[in-house]
């Protein structure tokens, strides 16, 4: 099989129709091409050269990786251009001059050149599952069969925002307090390690016994000075395990899973998560025309959480086996009773996609109305804990001068 030549990025100026002067840059197997496609767009190309690589790659936005924001904002724009009649692949190369981060513009080229190569959308999508997940190429094969493209575009447009809001929430809970105990931890490290040795050759002088207090910090301020390399590395290590753990091993990711759900704080905000999750996917891909057992099939590997995987399979397996959906989220004990009444109503008249949609877009307001109170109520926690950590110490280096005071 012949090997596929590779585009090269070249920037051009030419003159348009109304006989204005122009330029840009555009992806092609070679100089001859680009003039060709320069061409057909009614552009007069007068200079076209190979553009300039950046040297050591530190081309500004060469190095990043494609991220999921990344993917969501390429389907947004895909959507928006063929709805407003773009053709197809001239739809590819706008987007992709818009582009800043040039892994990603590399994706959309390719795509491009798949797609002009007689393929079709959805396969061109299916060559990079790292990047476009199954549901998202499911829907985009049923818009081009059904003839619209642009109509499914849209939905995987939204359903990927709302993904996005939702995570971004999620990462909001988790993030906000993580960082607040990092710091505070770099902060007790800095004051046992500088701050209290100062005050430790002071207190020898003394001649005294030191308060249980004291003592306990200045153990603690010794152990870390002499080790605080091994803490260092054993602190790394288990990030590094567990985020080994997490990426290569489904049994312990699933395990950590029901771990989180069962968290006092975090937790109903992850069940919430969860139910939004299935809602939102579940009335996007029914919406699609997708039959609901492979839509429950797209919902579980969707909902990102072993419990909910496990009751959306159940769920599956019994409306393939003829049982209505609403009994079948029942019976897992799992599902909110709204969420079972509303799709109870939903299959009773015939509008599900509406009813999951208000489903999915009230658990997703539950979730930041939730984040948004997680995160007032941390603050002054977090505040009072800081406050212990920090003024224990403080207090404790300077319990024997109080003592010293009094018995002055």
């Amino acid at each position: 099989m012949a090997q596929k030549a590779k585009s090269i990025e070249f920037a051009w100026e030419g003159v348009n129709r109304r006989g204005q002067k122009i330029s840009g840059t555009l992806s092609g197997q070679n100089m001859a091409m680009v003039k060709a496609q320069l061409r057909k767009q009614g552009i007069q190309p007068e200079k076209v050269k190979r553009k300039a690589q950046p040297m050591f790659g530190l081309g500004g936005s060469s190095k990043k990786k494609i991220k999921t924001a990344d993917i969501t904002f390429f389907t947004r724009q895909m959507a928006t251009m063929i709805k407003a009649g773009v053709p197809l692949v001239q739809s590819f190369e706008i987007v992709a001059d818009g582009v800043d981060n040039l892994a990603m513009k590399k994706l959309i080229l390719e795509l491009r050149d798949n797609v002009a190569a007689g393929n079709d959308f959805a396969s061109s999508l299916k060559q990079h599952p790292e990047h476009f997940d199954e549901l998202t190429c499911n829907l985009v094969e049923s818009g081009e069969q059904s003839g619209a493209l642009e109509t499914m575009l849209d939905k995987v447009a939204i359903y990927k925002e709302k993904s996005e809001a939702l995570k971004s929430k999620l990462k909001k809970a988790m993030g906000y307090p993580i960082t607040v105990l990092i710091v505070a931890a770099i902060v007790t490290a800095i004051l046992l390690i500088k701050v209290v040795p100062t005050f430790q050759g002071m207190f020898e002088s003394f001649g005294s016994e030191l308060p249980a207090p004291t003592q306990f910090v200045i153990f603690l301020s010794d152990g870390l000075q002499k080790y605080w390399f091994m803490a260092v590395a054993v602190i790394a290590g288990l990030v590094f395990a567990y985020k080994t753990a997490i990426k290569n091993s489904p049994k312990f990711r699933d395990q950590m899973d029901l771990i989180f759900l069962k968290f006092p704080v975090f937790g109903p905000i992850l069940h919430k998560a969860a139910v939004a999750r299935f809602a939102r996917v579940l009335s996007t891909t029914f919406a699609a025309g997708v039959p609901l057992v492979e839509a429950l099939q797209s919902v579980a590997g969707a909902v990102g959480n072993k419990l909910y995987r496990d009751a959306v399979l159940s769920v599956r397996q019994e409306v393939s086996n003829g049982q209505q959906m609403h009994f079948a989220m029942r019976a897992t004990n799992v599902f909110p009773n709204m969420v079972i009444q509303m799709t109870s109503i939903g299959e009773e008249s015939g509008a599900l996609d509406a009813m999951l949609d208000k489903a999915a877009s009230y658990y997703e307001t539950e979730v930041d109305e939730s984040v948004d109170g997680l995160t007032a109520m941390m603050e002054p926690m977090i505040m009072a804990f800081l406050g212990v950590v920090v003024g224990g110490l403080v207090i404790s280096m300077y319990l024997p001068i109080f003592q010293i005071g009094n018995a002055l």
